[in-house]
C-alpha cells in the first residue's frame, strides 16, 4: 500500500475541506431534525423509600430505638422488597386504583426499582409520556407497595422519604447531544470518503506522482497553455 506522510495527508483533507464541512453540516441538520421531530419526549418521576423500624414498635426492653438486628434485617429485605414492587399484585392494584387504560406488561416495563448499595433506600421510578401521570403512578405504586408490606410481613418498616414530583423536562431528549453525535458521525463518514476516494484515484496530478510511480526523475515539465487568440476567434465565429 502506498505510504502517505502527514503533510500529504493534511493537504489532502484541506483540499477536500468544503466537502467535509458540507457532509458534517448535513448530518448535524439531520440530527437536529431527528431530535425535534422523531424523538417522543418521555418523563421520569421517582419516589424514594426507606426501610426503617417503626417508632411505635418497641423491643423487649420497651426501647423504641433501632438495633443492629433491625438494620441487618432491613438490609436483607431490600432485594425482596425490590421484587415485590413490580409484582403482579402491586401492578394490578395500581391500575385499578388509578383507573388506568394500560396493559400490565406495559406498566411493569415502565417501572424501574433501584436499591442503593449498602443502604436501606429503594427508589421507584416511572417513565411515561405524560409527566403528571408518571408522578401519579410513582406515588400510587409506593402507597400500594407499603400496604402490601404491612399485609405480608405485618410490620410497618417502609416509609416515604421523597414523594415523586412532576418532572419539568424529559429525560430522553437532548438536542445538543443529538446534533453533536450526528455531526461526529458525519465527520467520520467524510474522512473515510476522502481516504477511500484518494486510494482509488490513480490519476497523475504532478511530477511527484510520476517519480513515485515510475521511480524516475522528472527532468522538465510543460505547463498547459491555451492561446488567447484562438479563444477570441472561436467567440467571433459563434
Amino acid at each position: 500500500m502506498e505510504e502517505i506522510d502527514l503533510k500529504e495527508l493534511l493537504q489532502m483533507f484541506w483540499s477536500k475541506k468544503v466537502q467535509i464541512i458540507v457532509v458534517v453540516a448535513i448530518f448535524a441538520i439531520i440530527g437536529g431534525v431527528y431530535s425535534l421531530m422523531f424523538v417522543t419526549p418521555k418523563y421520569q418521576a421517582s419516589t424514594t423509600l426507606l426501610l426503617a423500624t417503626n417508632s411505635s414498635s418497641n423491643n423487649a426492653n420497651g426501647d423504641s430505638s433501632i438495633t443492629t438486628t433491625d438494620v441487618t434485617l432491613n438490609s436483607k429485605l431490600v432485594s425482596t422488597y425490590s421484587k415485590l414492587v413490580k409484582s403482579d399484585k402491586v401492578i394490578r392494584n395500581v391500575i385499578s386504583n388509578l383507573s388506568l387504560n394500560m396493559d400490565e406488561d406495559v406498566l411493569k416495563n415502565s417501572v424501574s426499582v433501584t436499591a442503593t448499595e449498602d443502604t436501606e433506600f429503594i427508589e421507584i421510578s416511572v417513565k411515561n409520556e405524560d409527566p403528571v401521570l408518571a408522578t401519579k403512578i410513582a406515588n400510587e405504586m409506593s402507597k400500594v407497595f407499603i400496604e402490601n408490606v404491612k399485609e405480608f410481613y405485618k410490620v410497618e418498616n417502609v416509609h416515604v422519604v421523597d414523594a415523586a414530583e412532576v418532572p419539568q423536562s424529559p429525560y430522553n431528549v437532548n438536542h445538543i447531544k443529538d446534533v453533536i453525535i450526528f455531526a461526529f458521525v458525519g465527520a467520520v463518514i467524510a474522512v473515510l470518503y476522502v481516504l477511500v476516494s484518494n486510494m482509488l484515484d490513480t490519476t497523475i496530478k504532478s511530477e511527484d506522482d510520476i517519480e513515485k510511480i515510475f521511480k524516475q526523475t522528472v527532468l522538465a515539465t510543460m505547463p498547459l497553455y491555451e492561446n488567447n487568440d484562438n479563444k477570441k476567434r472561436r467567440r467571433n465565429n459563434k
